[in-house]
């Protein structure tokens, strides 16, 4: 079975064509830094990296690229009341960004363009599109520069939106405009924004406007025309439908597949700084939820499928990931970490299918439910085999506890068997004491372990030790 996607263009699921077989180009809308990110943004990274996991783990040749948005109106906003530059603030909104994505084991992109980088992208893109009739400067000379809506036909096909139904705005707009549903490719410089927030440009000093951007990047690292467009649902419209418009009424054929995700909400609203309802990375590890925990939050609903965020349903994930955990731990210690290759058919045809990563994360739980069977009659076979798949298929996810990025990597490999060695002799002190039936000292010395993060359980084959609740 080949990988289909649902295309937000056609509203079906559909099979996936590369343009060039065994190559994918993928054109990510990335964020706008005006600050940190919340963890509805990182949801956005996770969805995105395990389709392009999957596609690697099916050979594909993947080419991805996530702009970061660096300059627009709200930051110009912040950097007038916080007194600083505005590039300062896109670039330590960046810094945490950065830090999240590969907390949650994020692949790093194969570039990631900034808009204010690709500046004559633009110019030239805004160019074409001027000499082709369906652009025109701002009759005022500010300095604007408009896309004509009118002028192209298809206008709200990606949407659904009749054109003819979209009303004007209340306070009657921008007067410079030809129609009110034309948009800003250039914003002439205003006097009241930071002087160093504007480029010079055949219609005067100005910045872009917010949909050239992703139309100029994605065409100059993915070509005039590439496989998907990816972002949330509430950048169907207008910004991915004025980036159609623009591109294909510049001549070029653009994304072949558009895929969406849905939105992580908290209470009836999405998650959004301006409404002032957001939850960051940080909050949820002081509930004491790992960064790892947080991903399989994010990665087991469908894509589209939105998320209502609480406290309950997250600490329920955790939970669910520490089953996984714990079994791949307690099955490494018989068979050894093992050397997962293939996964399951049943999870392939799940990642397959419109890449369902709630039905293949059920394969996951239901292989390591055969694995428990196995542990518990000491079938090391049994036990190695639904070890390997496992692990095949939490690692197409970023999800194998037996990863680096999640184990600590080579530090905390070297330091393990020193912890080993305080642990068992601490376990040695907790024998002796039951042996003597000296209960409360045998407890005493369970009680420090587990305060310091050590837990301790007593199987047939004596007492087992892992890092942290399970």
């Amino acid at each position: 079975m080949s990988l289909r996607l649902y295309d937000t263009a056609t509203r079906s699921v559909r099979d996936f064509v590369p343009k060039t077989p065994g190559q994918v180009g993928i054109y990510l809308c990335g964020l706008t830094v005006q600050s940190v990110p919340h963890i509805g943004h990182l949801r956005s990274a996770v969805n995105y990296d395990v389709l392009r996991r999957w596609l690697l783990h099916t050979n594909y040749e993947v080419t991805f690229i996530r702009n970061v948005t660096d300059v627009d109106d709200k930051i110009l906003d912040k950097a007038v009341a916080q007194g600083r530059p505005f590039w300062s603030i896109a670039f330590a909104n960046k810094q945490v960004l950065d830090a999240n994505y590969r907390d949650l084991n994020v692949l790093p992109p194969t570039y990631e363009p900034l808009a204010t980088a690709h500046i004559p992208e633009m110019h030239e893109l805004i160019t074409t599109l001027i000499e082709r009739g369906h652009a025109y400067p701002a009759a005022g000379g500010n300095g604007d520069v408009y896309f004509d809506v009118p002028s192209y036909a298809g206008y709200g096909a990606l949407s659904g939106q009749n054109p003819d139904d979209m009303r004007p705005p209340s306070d009657g707009g921008e007067p410079d405009k030809r129609d009110y549903r034309d948009f800003a490719l250039w914003k002439g410089a205003k006097a009241d924004e930071p002087a160093d927030a504007s480029w010079p440009s055949p219609w005067g000093h100005g910045r872009p406007g917010w949909h050239i951007e992703c139309s100029a990047m994605a065409r100059r690292y993915l070509g005039d025309e590439f496989d998907i467009h990816g972002g949330g649902v509430d950048l169907t419209f207008p910004h991915h439908e004025n980036e159609i418009a623009q591109s294909r009424s510049a001549g070029l054929p653009f994304a072949r597949h558009w895929v969406h995700h849905a939105l992580l909400n908290l209470g009836e609203a999405k998650m959004s700084k301006s409404l002032g309802n957001v939850i960051d990375l940080d909050s949820v590890r002081a509930m004491g939820i790992r960064d790892v925990e947080v991903r399989y939050y994010l990665a087991t609903p469908h894509y589209r499928s939105r998320i209502d965020y609480s406290d309950d349903a997250l600490r329920e994930a955790a939970t669910a990931y520490r089953r996984i955990e714990g079994f791949v731990q307690r099955a490494a210690e018989i068979v050894g970490p093992g050397r997962p290759k293939d996964v399951p058919p049943a999870f392939a045809a799940a990642m397959n299918d419109d890449l369902n990563t709630s039905a293949a994360l059920a394969i996951v739980h239901d292989t390591i439910r055969e694995g428990n069977t196995a542990l518990a009659a000491n079938d090391e076979a049994g036990i190695r085999g639904a070890l390997t798949a496992v692990r095949a298929m939490l690692g197409v996810l970023g999800l194998d506890p037996l990863d680096e990025i999640w184990t600590g990597g080579s530090a905390q490999s070297d330091l393990k068997p020193v912890v080993d060695a305080l642990v068992k002799l601490a376990l040695e002190q907790r024998a002796q004491a039951r042996a003597r039936k000296d209960w409360a000292a045998a407890d005493s010395v369970r009680d420090q372990l587990k305060n310091a993060g050590i837990q301790v359980e007593d199987t047939p084959a004596g007492p087992r030790w892992t890092v942290g609740e399970h």
